[in-house]
């Protein structure tokens, strides 16, 4: 059968894919399993559940929750009488609850436990439009979820034949889903995205995909995040099962329990994977160290097809037996793929990470475009390192004068829900979307993604920086969680660095060093001159108009929570900005006379 609407999952899973286990959760230390039967009766349950509630074709319902199997069964039973899902990160703030919550025009909302509910009970109230709260787990006074379900079975018959009728009126352009950008500036837009754009998007994907019907995936990234909402259609529809974590503390102990084939991720947590084996090479004793540290830097010259030559090949067998070995058993010992997105990777850990026999690819996109533009291929010659990979099929790319890229494809939004005017602004008179990021493409067939055009700076000398290039080469040091380069309209750049606490910690007390708080810490003269050797050592790869002059540590873990990070873990540039003005100030404060900012 020919898939044209998300739901027509259900029955390809039917014919094609009947499984025990197509999606999973831990409870309770046990994994429970759901079989594509089930998956397919409570969605069926949910959709009858809503029509007999009165809910009718366009209308929206909202969701705050965490992944789970749950998710699935509310999401195809919302879609296949034509309600609007409208997904919310559990992260964000009440200011912007209120605003998306208002703003989409939703009549429910579906939370996911006693602590979000706690969070938002008060704020729902405010707003006339919500007239129903749903949870999933068990909260004394509030509305179960289970009850829609009751309410699908005990109106099953009723309403059977008007589910059908409005299942068949469901055209593959209609509205599916409103996802709000979080935002790395201004108020979060709500992205409208028909059937068609995700449809054709996890479809196009799949023809690349390793993994088929038996595989296991672990996922952990939130559902309401584009990337691993079309992830999570892409697996589906090959037959693989979806096992979701139980916590993101979780994610290693659940990838070697269920032997897990694959996983998406962003490169922030693949940098912390790998921060965490760097960090636990370095406690080796002696002769293991230098064993670790020779298959690291055998790893870092890696390159595809066996190019380096038979006598690397040998040597790469080698470390791989004494130490990348236990790199893949420490994840479950069978990951095929990675699939990794939201933001560029460093080429450094994908080397290190297809030396030991993890295959990580990059994919790139937006939510606007649901969301894969291109993606690398988990085999050569389709893959390259520091790019992210081909366009994906049935999508076109072309760059504008300033080397921005233009996208058109059925993946390509409807536009901004109740904003036609900068849907107008954001597609040209010949229908190309306009995506924001510089780009080119390498050896004609690689995407490879520069910078943001409205995040690259001039410096008061006239040339161009681009700080997300430089921000990645500093992230391969294990001494720092996050920096931001700046120096727009300055002399020379600089750079708030957030450190990695968690190391920083473990070498001041290896080197003695005593403090009271991460502010005491930060202002030792060892750490400084320790981060100094870091900028210095990346400095050296840079152009002179890029090198970081100055920089200042700040003494907070940036996080979404804390508003310096989105929930897609992107610098909130404007926020930071704010945030440290008075550090940005002194960092520029210099004489005339100090061309070079020393």
């Amino acid at each position: 059968m020919e898939i044209t609407r998300i739901f027509d999952l259900l029955d390809h899973l039917k014919n094609n894919y009947p499984s025990d286990a197509i999606l999973a959760a831990k409870k309770n230390g046990n994994w429970i399993k759901y079989s594509t039967d089930d998956y397919i009766r409570y969605s069926n349950l949910f959709s009858i559940g809503l029509l007999a509630l009165g809910f009718e074709k366009g209308d929206k319902i909202a969701t705050v929750t965490n992944n789970r199997p749950e998710w699935n069964f509310i999401d195809m039973g919302m879609l296949q009488v034509g309600i609007v899902h409208v997904p919310l990160y559990p992260t964000i703030s009440l200011d912007e609850y209120k605003y998306i919550l208002t703003h989409s025009d939703v009549k429910a909302v579906i939370i996911s436990d006693k602590q979000l509910y706690a969070k938002l009970e008060k704020l729902i109230g405010t707003i006339p439009a919500i007239t129903k709260v749903y949870i999933f787990n068990e909260v004394e006074g509030v509305a179960n979820w289970n009850e829609i379900i009751a309410l699908g079975e005990q109106n099953e018959a009723h309403f059977k034949t008007r589910f059908n009728e409005i299942k068949d009126t469901i055209k593959p352009e209609d509205l599916a889903t409103i996802i709000y950008t979080s935002g790395t500036t201004g108020t979060a837009k709500g992205v409208m995205l028909s059937h068609r754009n995700l449809v054709t998007n996890f479809i196009s994907t799949s023809k690349i995909q390793p993994l088929k019907y038996g595989h296991k995936v672990l996922s952990f990234l939130p559902l309401c995040h584009i990337y691993e909402r079309m992830m999570n259609y892409h697996y589906q529809y090959l037959g693989i099962s979806i096992y979701y974590a139980e916590n993101m503390g979780t994610i290693a102990a659940d990838l070697t329990e269920i032997k897990a084939d694959g996983f998406t991720a962003v490169p922030r947590v693949l940098e912390k994977i790998y921060g965490k084996i760097v960090a636990q090479g370095k406690d080796l004793p002696w002769l293991k160290k230098e064993i670790f540290q020779w298959a690291l830097k055998l790893g870092s010259r890696y390159e595809l097809n066996g190019q380096n030559g038979k006598f690397y090949e040998l040597k790469l067998k080698i470390a791989d037996k004494l130490v990348f070995s236990k790199w893949r058993a420490a994840i479950g010992g069978r990951i095929q793929v990675v699939v990794s997105g939201g933001a560029a990777l460093q080429p450094l850990l994908s080397r290190i990470f297809w030396a030991a026999d993890i295959k990580v690819v990059e994919g790139y996109g937006l939510t606007e475009t649901s969301p894969v533009i291109a993606v690398g291929y988990p085999f050569w010659p389709k893959i390259k390192f520091g790019t992210i990979g081909p366009i994906l099929e049935g999508v076109e790319v072309k760059f504008d004068e300033e080397g921005e890229i233009l996208v058109k494809g059925p993946n390509v939004m409807m536009g901004y829900y109740k904003d036609p005017e900068y849907t107008k602004q954001v597609f040209d008179e010949e229908g190309w979307f306009h995506t924001g990021d510089i780009g080119m493409m390498v050896d004609g067939e690689f995407l490879k993604i520069t910078d943001r055009k409205k995040e690259i700076f001039k410096l008061s000398s006239g040339k161009y920086v681009a700080p997300q290039l430089i921000e990645n080469k500093f992230k391969e040091s294990i001494f720092i969680e996050q920096i931001m380069v700046v120096g727009e309209n300055e002399k020379f750049a600089s750079a708030l660095i957030s450190p990695n606490f968690n190391y920083l910690h473990f070498w001041a007390s290896k080197y003695k060093i005593h403090y009271r708080d991460n502010e005491e810490l930060i202002k030792k003269t060892l750490v400084i001159e320790r981060i100094q050797r870091e900028v210095d050592l990346v400095n050296k790869e840079l152009g002179d108009h890029e090198k970081i002059k100055r920089f200042r540590l700040v003494c907070e873990e940036w996080s979404p929570q804390s508003g310096e990070l989105s929930p897609t873990l992107k610098l909130r540039r404007n926020i930071i900005y704010k945030k440290y003005d008075h550090i940005l100030r002194e960092i520029f404060q210099y004489s005339k006379n100090d061309e070079n900012g020393k």
